[in-house]
């Protein structure tokens, strides 16, 4: 008879208790109504401490409306760099779309304070180039699981196939280097296709006739002192003349 109000118990326990584990693939759902999401990781000895209080947050928020979830950033990595989470646990409060970062106290009492008196409204929210939903934000969440699938490569190369550190990093630079030049291709080629370049024909450029015009006026200045200067000695020359007459008749 104990045994089985002990069962009941439990099972009574274990539906009051609703944390709801967010992952990649299901954590827009917090997009709607007011959460309240904690960042966690097994090997972390704060958030093992917070657990307790999280399932009882979870098991009393019911009449409140609000939804409590936890995603554990090493399954998840992506949603980690999503919420740029540095630290952990590391709290949000999330309501209609609005994000908003708790750095209160960890304990049952503060959290409901926190919820009961809207205690949130005096947080700024996260701005919208920063929000977690933002498309900038969407990629930095997938170089994260980038940077999380290289590592977990990095570690299968080094513990299944037993290689050394340095081949692993070798191998690594090479597919940079050759990724790097493919990428650079691909832009030559698409830049080349959008903004062709101008090609020629007849041997003539589209910036030689103003280098002729130009040089072609020069010749022509240069011929017009020319005949300035003749025609000031055309101008100049009868008068010596007529001085060299006078003075033979003399």
């Amino acid at each position: 008879m104990v045994f089985k109000a002990f069962l009941i118990l439990v099972s009574l326990v274990a539906v009051n208790c609703e944390i709801k584990t967010l992952t990649e693939s299901n954590w827009d759902s917090i997009l709607e109504g007011e959460w309240m999401v904690e960042f966690y990781a097994p090997w972390c000895p704060a958030c093992k401490g917070l657990q307790p209080t999280w399932e009882e947050l979870s098991s009393v928020t019911k009449e409140l409306s609000v939804s409590i979830g936890q995603v554990d950033v090493t399954v998840s990595p992506g949603l980690s760099g999503r919420f740029m989470v540095t630290a952990l646990p590391t709290i949000f409060h999330v309501i209609n779309g609005e994000f908003r970062q708790y750095r209160g106290s960890r304990d049952i009492e503060s959290f409901l304070s926190f919820l009961k008196h809207k205690k949130w409204e005096e947080i700024q929210s996260v701005p919208s180039w920063k929000s977690p939903a933002s498309y900038q934000m969407t990629a930095v969440a997938y170089f994260f699981k980038l940077s999380q699938l290289l590592r977990n490569t990095h570690s299968r190369l080094m513990e299944d196939y037993g290689l050394p550190t340095w081949g692993s990093y070798l191998i690594f630079a090479v597919a940079t280097i050759f990724f790097g030049a493919l990428l650079g291709l691909v832009i030559v080629f698409c830049i080349d296709f959008i903004y062709p370049p101008q090609i020629s024909f007849g041997g003539s450029s589209a910036t030689s006739p103003p280098y002729k015009r130009s040089k072609d006026s020069g010749d022509e200045e240069d011929e017009v002192e020319d005949e300035i200067v003749d025609e000031s000695e055309k101008v100049t020359s009868p008068p010596s003349r007529k001085r060299r007459t006078a003075r033979k008749a003399d």
